[in-house]
């Protein structure tokens, strides 16, 4: 098969399971994929395994009622990186995600990876009260308790699907729906403090923690949160900020109350360095312009002030 075949093939498969994508083989000069699949009554259980690639659902091609799935992925090999409404989520093996199929969103795969797959149609969690169009993705653990109870379900049942009778098979569609909803169930109690307020208190709590590392970037706090660098921008933005405004203001505050301590036998050099500056130069600036006075006058002034007490 030539590389355009393969793609067109691989393309098919998807649309026949749960809608059509776009595929990228990326740099690669051959795509190399496979999908065995199995029914239960209305559920679709797979077992995904693929070169690296990238898929893609656009937004040119979201159209309403067309991919009306939740997939619940279990991640057994390799890595993969999902993005969908701003978030974006690192899988490792071990690692489950559920997410709405017919929001627009994409998966890349840098290298060889394996998936179990189960595909739900929306309508049957909404009978249980489950509202897939409230659902945010974020990941949730399958190696310890109910993501595993649910990914060894979705292993046995995808082996005994074949010998399963109707009758037997429906009862097993529901039960399996039913330990799906558990993760699922916490997946939503767990995006329900993943908006953005929460997220920016995330963010807050994650730039403190690493006030010190000067390498601390919108990069390294995006990585940590599970979202992009755009969603962060408009969360700080929201709030009359910048992310790098923020962790300026903040490594400041900290080298003043550091320089007004008493006493304080540091230079202004040992607590810019402390605190993330690479330059005191520049610290001496920003400061002078953020305070409306120079580091050194508090330094001197702190100083003076110690040394009178004795």
């Amino acid at each position: 098969m030539s590389p355009k075949a393969q793609i067109q093939r691989w393309t098919d498969a998807l649309t026949e399971l749960c809608g059509k994508f776009d595929v990228d083989p990326l740099d690669a000069s051959s795509f190399e994929a496979r999908i065995a699949y199995a029914t239960v009554s209305r559920l679709k259980l797979c077992q995904i395994e693929a070169s690296q690639h990238r898929i893609a659902h656009t937004s040119a091609r979201a159209r309403p009622g067309e991919h009306p799935y939740v997939k619940i992925v279990f991640q057994t090999h390799g890595i993969s990186h999902f993005e969908q409404g701003g978030r974006r989520i690192e899988l490792r093996p071990g690692d489950c995600l559920a997410y709405d199929v017919s929001a627009p969103h994409s998966i890349v795969s840098p290298s060889t990876t394996r998936h179990d797959v189960a595909i739900v149609p929306t309508e049957l969690l909404q009978e249980r009260g489950f509202q897939p169009a409230k659902m945010v993705p974020c990941r949730l653990s399958a190696r310890t308790g109910t993501g595993r109870i649910a990914h060894d379900f979705v292993q046995a049942a995808f082996g005994e699907a074949p010998r399963l009778l109707p009758n037997t098979a429906s009862g097993v569609a529901d039960t399996l729906i039913n330990l799906l909803l558990l993760p699922l169930r916490e997946l939503g109690t767990a995006c329900g403090r993943a908006g953005p307020a929460a997220l920016h208190v995330r963010a807050q709590a994650f730039i403190h923690e690493h006030l010190r590392d000067p390498d601390l970037s919108i990069d390294q706090i995006a990585v940590a949160l599970g979202c992009t660098k755009r969603y962060l921008h408009v969360i700080f933005h929201d709030r009359g900020t910048t992310v790098s405004d923020y962790i300026w203001q903040a490594r400041l505050q900290n080298c003043r109350q550091e320089l007004e301590a008493a006493p304080n036998s540091k230079t202004i050099t040992d607590v810019a360095f402390s605190w993330g500056f690479s330059s005191s130069s520049h610290f001496s600036r920003v400061f002078r312009r953020h305070f409306g006075v120079a580091p050194s006058a508090i330094h001197k002034a702190n100083y003076d002030g110690s040394i009178r007490e004795f």
